[in-house]
């Protein structure tokens, strides 16, 4: 009997030792979701993952409208430790639903100011981006039709049926365009300027992917007027057939259209989410985006602009034009999602 005692003891305490030592082997495992367009060069997660002894599982939450909705729906319940992509457009939302746990970078001492999302850090800038109208060069070449001069004119049947858009209630860059037609109209004059649009042609999208990736004539989709980002026209150049850094051509295949009223200056970070299961990695995370490698790796892969000053760029962004972008009024950003759904019952409803 004894020596059955002391066989058990001893195989309890085997197994013991056995599961610590794979404890102490295993790295913890950090969960970040963004949204799909997320694109981070794997060597410098790597870099990451061994300087911090972790294991970082990507999740894609789908345009950065659904990916708010989600952590939403589950919040009691996080879906992962940060998250990054959300924006200006949607940190309200993000703010009243408590997702956020505040963290501010030390790196954020080197984004401008102007640039900051947050001065609690719920959020921390890590790029920024001009959301605008692009248009396929080619397309208008064939037509001869003159481009349009104003949002007055892109409502007309002979540019409205030409112009794809993603929706404000499912995509940040569609948010973002919504929110810039209010601030130079005003409610009433934008629910008429979208249902006139519509009723003339405009076509609404569920997200920016099925917008510029699908019915964007450019790639052969019928729409040659589509909403996108200010460096889309760079995209274009860099992704061509025989791109060659050593020779840029002339001029991108298709330019930004900044009719008055229709740009808006896009800022997106990442975070800490509530109730992450790894906060002090999620923390650590938040400081590697905003480092320089990460910073410098942005630009033509997700093409936005890095938020962290003196962060040099490609020659090719030299197709991406920034615009003037009028101020926004604080009562047209102090609440996006009721502008949301008086567009979904003003716009997407109306008969």
């Amino acid at each position: 009997m004894f020596k059955q005692v002391m066989f058990k003891n001893a195989l309890r305490l085997g197994l013991l030792l056995a599961g610590a030592a794979h404890a102490q082997g295993a790295p913890a495992t950090l969960t970040v979701i963004t949204h799909d367009s997320f694109d981070v060069d794997r060597k410098l997660v790597a870099q990451f993952e061994k300087a911090n002894g972790v294991r970082v599982r990507f999740v894609k939450g789908g345009d950065t409208g659904e990916l708010l909705n989600r952590l939403i729906l589950t919040r009691r319940a996080p879906l992962a430790d940060a998250v990054y992509g959300l924006d200006n457009t949607l940190l309200p939302r993000a703010r009243q639903a408590g997702l956020l746990e505040p963290y501010r970078s030390p790196n954020l001492a080197k984004v401008p100011a102007a640039y900051r999302l947050d001065d609690a850090g719920l959020l921390n800038t890590v790029d920024y981006g001009f959301v605008a109208l692009n248009y396929d060069r080619a397309a208008f070449a064939r037509t001869g039709l003159p481009l349009p001069k104003s949002l007055d004119d892109l409502k007309k049947p002979q540019y409205a049926r030409l112009t794809v858009v993603p929706s404000p209630a499912t995509s940040s860059p569609g948010l973002a365009f919504l929110l810039a037609t209010v601030n130079h109209y005003g409610e009433a004059g934008a629910w008429a300027w979208w249902k006139e649009a519509r009723t003339n042609g405009l076509k609404v999208t569920r997200g920016w992917s099925d917008a510029y990736e699908k019915d964007f004539s450019k790639n052969g989709g019928r729409y040659p007027i589509v909403l996108s980002y200010a460096s889309s026209p760079a995209a274009e150049v860099f992704y061509a057939d025989g791109f060659d850094p050593r020779k840029l051509p002339a001029q991108s295949p298709t330019a930004s259209l900044f009719l008055p009223g229709s740009t808006f200056l896009q800022l997106e970070g990442v975070g800490v989410l509530k109730g992450a299961k790894q906060p002090a990695l999620a923390r650590k995370f938040v400081d590697f985006m905003l480092s320089g490698g990460v910073q410098a790796d942005i630009p033509t892969r997700m093409w936005v602009y890095p938020a962290v000053s003196g962060t040099r760029l490609d020659p090719v962004f030299k197709f991406a034009q920034q615009p003037d972008v009028l101020p926004v009024k604080a009562s047209v950003t102090a609440n996006p999602q009721r502008l949301v759904d008086a567009w979904v019952t003003n716009v997407l409803r109306a008969r």
